[in-house]
């Protein structure tokens, strides 16, 4: 296995910068993972409850709840709550202002999002750069020796030219999945929030506990 002296600059600059991108993603991982937690992400206790209170008659005990705001399903409810009190005849009114808030706290969710997206895109393109720099340098070497090839230097070459595209490969495909799993929480969040406003508005239970 070659050592670290056997790394070109280039191929050095290009493991830097996958670092870097590794780190990035990471730090997006962790900041997503707290930011959902801390947001109530996947827990829809509070939103049900608040549901339950306004359809059940207990409009002041629903808008205290609401009032916390504490959560994503709670701040959307708040606003409309709000507009069901102020104008009780004009559905569309809160429904449009429950709404509003939704894209509001979606886009809050989706921040950041697409820094997963370009170290899934960039990390395989600047590994196989590495790749390919690193190819051209072993041949070039090649082409200016003479008398008998070194296999063994040779090899050692290609090696250390194929270990960038396969590190930028590692960091993608992890990365991937991640992004998976956090996007499909977004978007189960959507749901819910939508299910939430229609059922505060229309009185119709979609989902949760509200009865």
């Amino acid at each position: 296995m070659p050592s670290l002296t056997d790394y070109d600059p280039i191929s050095l600059t290009v493991f830097a910068a996958l670092a870097l991108l590794s780190m990035a993603a990471l730090t997006v991982c962790l900041f997503k993972t707290i930011q959902f937690q801390r947001l109530g992400v996947g827990r829809s206790d509070r939103t049900d409850d608040i549901l339950e209170a306004w359809l059940g008659g207990r409009p002041d005990e629903a808008i205290r709840a609401a009032s916390d705001g504490d959560t994503v399903g709670t701040r959307v409810l708040q606003a409309v709550l709000a507009g069901l009190r102020a104008r009780p005849n004009d559905a569309a009114y809160a429904e449009e202002l429950g709404r509003n808030a939704a894209r509001r706290e979606m886009g809050l969710l989706e921040r950041r999002m697409r820094v997963l997206e370009a170290v899934v895109q960039g990390a395989p393109m600047l590994g196989l750069l590495g790749t390919v720099i690193g190819m051209i340098d072993a041949f070039s070497t090649l082409s200016l020796s003479q008398g008998a090839v070194d296999s063994t230097l040779l090899a050692s070459g290609i090696w250390v030219a194929l270990t960038t595209t396969a590190a930028g490969l590692a960091i993608a495909v992890v990365t991937f999945f991640i992004a998976i799993w956090l996007e499909s929480r977004i978007e189960m969040e959507r749901q819910v929030l939508e299910s939430a406003v229609s059922t505060a508005v229309h009185g119709r239970v979609q989902s949760g506990r509200t009865r």
